[in-house]
């Protein structure tokens, strides 16, 4: 059988991955065959994640044809596929060169329409420019997207739209195809919209390169068992750790953090499943899984529980009952002037192309409806409830709203992280000692805290000045017994420091944190360089500091 695993670029051809190359060439050169050719726009684009068709067409075979192979034999099959391709090619006398191919009855629907893409996109590569589009293209394919999602969110957002917002609009197109489906098959539709055909033992079988289900090794309610795991010797503990970072990051960083994380196998959840808003997270760490529980009392799980005041307003055409990702930005009042004049000048039954408007703006910002025909951003107290956190959580550091919100959009969702963290209880139910890295407002303290587990030492390293301050105040404001002392940069955590720092707490049950995802998924998309950013390397701290407080561990405990 012949493998494809096509990941063409514009760039370079390093990453161009031929299973056999001699049998390639010989087999699928259209060449060979001396029949003209219809070569489509889109043959520059990368075609990692991208549909079967475009796989076949950036190879140079006519559209025609590999249209009529794919609605003979289906989407699933690519060896049969491309026989029938050749057998087309050599048996049969082919339309010339007419490119004008979408009024052959035998096209399909899918077929038409995507012609016309290749219409639109040559409009987008007018208007935008041909090398943002191509670069803005391989980076949300690279990040596992399909071709027809980054698609329509380019042409929808623009080129200059960063990363994360793309992915958000993804996410949320996705997610309004998913509002009213119900179990676990309809919990695997969310990520393409489309069932997942897995056998029950497959659907365990989690890798880096599978993340559809975004439900980890089970979240509450699910009706499955949780997965057998293994954990490797190298990574096992003392002490417990856990790590997360955002789930869609450029190829390869998932594989190479799982790498030095001892080989462990990342479990990505989406926060959809504990709250009523989305945020698809990645984890690494080694601690059990059964015997998981969730916070009590549950909290809101749909936007009209959470916010019951905005109810009265909801029109009954936006089926939205999750929010997006919480992210640091939120809609500006220009945005939600504009949604009000077009619903104002619609009347009470607004068209479909205005209320296709409103929606993509709801959705990409999360406006929820304060008011006939007014939308407004979540405000900061909304958000801390929704993230798990108690109201005027962040007001504790004396900041302002900005600040407030960036504070927010970068810290943890903590009913997901307490559900994982919920299996320490019994472990630790006279307290436990915590080295938390990047600690932000403080998601990991805040979650054991709220599970009933005694803080007994906190050495918190963070170098936001805000952060600190936040944690300081809850930590006063919540009577915590133990001891809680701040470290300003994972850089000051030398061997020297760590080895005092044991002394003192006589060694840490809990190494947690999540380093930053500036260079991974974020606004920052020109320097998007995976773990080796400015930022993102910072995960080799993790992972140093770990280690060494693991060596330590070991050390004395045969000292």
């Amino acid at each position: 059988m012949v493998h494809f695993d096509f990941q063409i670029s514009s760039g370079d051809s390093e990453d161009v991955d031929w299973s056999d190359e001699d049998e390639m060439c010989s087999l699928v050169s259209p060449v060979a065959y001396h029949v003209p050719v219809i070569t489509p726009p889109t043959c520059e684009l990368s075609s990692s994640g991208s549909k079967i068709s475009d796989r076949f067409l950036e190879m140079g075979y006519p559209l025609k044809v590999v249209f009529r192979a794919i609605e003979e034999h289906g989407e699933n099959d690519e060896e049969a596929i491309l026989n029938a391709i050749l057998t087309y090619l050599a048996l049969e006398t082919l339309p010339g060169e007419d490119n004008h191919v979408t009024s052959d009855p035998h096209l399909s629907d899918s077929a038409s329409t995507y012609i016309e893409d290749l219409s639109d996109m040559n409009s987008i590569l007018e208007s935008q420019g041909q090398n943002k589009y191509f670069e803005t293209m391989n980076l949300l394919e690279d990040m596992g997207f399909s071709y027809d999602e980054a698609f329509a969110a380019i042409n929808r957002c623009g080129c200059e739209t960063p990363i994360d917002e793309l992915v958000e609009f993804i996410d949320a197109a996705n997610m309004a195809k998913a509002d009213d489906l119900q179990g676990l098959n309809d919990i695997e539709q969310l990520r393409y919209g489309k069932k997942q055909k897995l056998d029950r033992d497959e659907r365990w079988t989690y890798s880096v390169k599978n993340m559809q289900l975004m439900i980890g090794f089970g979240v509450p309610n699910s009706g499955m068992k949780t997965v057998d795991r293994e954990i490797p010797a190298a990574g096992k503990g003392p002490p417990y750790f856990y790590y997360e970072n955002v789930a869609y990051t450029p190829k390869g960083v998932w594989e190479n953090m799982s790498r030095f994380l001892y080989e462990i196998e990342p479990e990505f959840v989406d926060s959809m499943h504990f709250s009523a808003a989305a945020r698809k997270r990645g984890y690494i760490h080694n601690l059990p899984i059964d015997g998981r529980f969730p916070l009590l009392p549950i909290p809101p799980f749909t936007i009209q529980e959470a916010l019951p005041l905005t109810n009265k307003w909801w029109p009954k055409w936006d089926q939205r009952t999750k929010l997006n990702c919480i992210l640091i930005r939120h809609g500006s009042a220009e945005d939600t002037k504009k949604i009000k004049e077009e619903l104002d000048k619609s009347g009470p039954d607004p068209p479909e192309h205005v209320r296709k408007y409103v929606l993509e703006q709801c959705r990409r910002y999360n406006f929820v409806w304060v008011g006939k025909n007014k939308v407004a951003p979540l405000d900061p107290d909304e958000i801390e409830v929704i993230m798990g956190y108690s109201k005027y959580h962040t007001r504790g550091g004396g900041i302002s709203t900005t600040a407030r919100y960036q504070c927010l959009g970068n810290s943890f969702q903590v009913d997901t992280v307490a559900y994982h963290l919920s299996v320490l209880k019994k472990l630790f139910p006279n307290g436990i000692k915590v080295l938390s890295l990047f600690s932000g407002i403080g998601g990991a303290e805040v979650a054991l805290h709220k599970l009933g587990i005694p803080l007994k030492f906190v050495v918190s390293v963070e170098s936001s000045e805000t952060c600190r301050n936040i944690l300081q105040s809850w930590w006063e404001q919540s009577n915590q017994k133990g001891k809680l002392i701040h470290i300003f940069d994972v850089r000051d955590v030398t061997l020297g420091k760590l080895k005092e720092l044991m002394d003192m707490t006589e060694g840490f049950d809990l190494v947690i944190g999540g380093s930053p995802c500036n260079n991974l998924a974020g606004r920052n998309r020109y320097t998007r360089d995976g773990l080796y950013g400015d930022q993102s390397s910072l995960f080799f701290d993790y992972f140093r500091i770990l280690d060494l407080v693991k060596k330590i561990t070991v050390y004395r405990a045969y000292a």
